[in-house]
């Protein structure tokens, strides 16, 4: 049974709150896709157990070369499996959503702010030039 024309608006209308009052919150909840955290531990365990099957062969055949590479395997397996996941881009916008629809971003972008070697030669010039006088 479809919606009638004054619930979706109702619908419409709760989203936009949503929106502005806590955009990571509706983005959070908006987000679809990528892997789900349960496929990186499965993904990851059997890396282990990879890794593990290589450490034992290798220190069964006396061929230290191989346990080496199924302790790497292991170590990179369980640094995926707790590694936070990657969100390039897709996170949206951050910021308070104004009325027309566009974003105001609650801090400055990286492009607006000076880099750190940027903020330490300024600071060095500062003193430099305040030391001199």
């Amino acid at each position: 049974m479809p919606l009638s024309e004054y619930e979706q608006r109702v619908l419409e209308q709760m989203e936009r709150q949503l929106a502005s009052d806590d955009p990571r919150l509706a983005n959070t909840l908006t987000h679809r896709g990528g892997r789900r955290p349960v496929t990186r531990f499965v993904v990851a365990g059997a890396g282990v157990a990879v890794g593990l099957l290589l450490l034992v062969v290798g220190a069964a055949t006396t061929r230290p070369w191989l346990g080496a590479i199924g302790f790497v395997v292991m170590f990179a397996a369980v640094a995926y499996a707790f590694a936070a996941p990657r969100s390039a881009g897709r996170s949206g916008p951050t910021g308070t959503v104004q009325p027309d629809g566009s974003v105001r971003t609650a801090r400055p972008s990286a492009a607006r702010r000076p880099g750190f070697m940027a903020r330490l030669e300024e600071r060095w010039d500062r003193r430099r030039h305040e030391g001199g006088r």
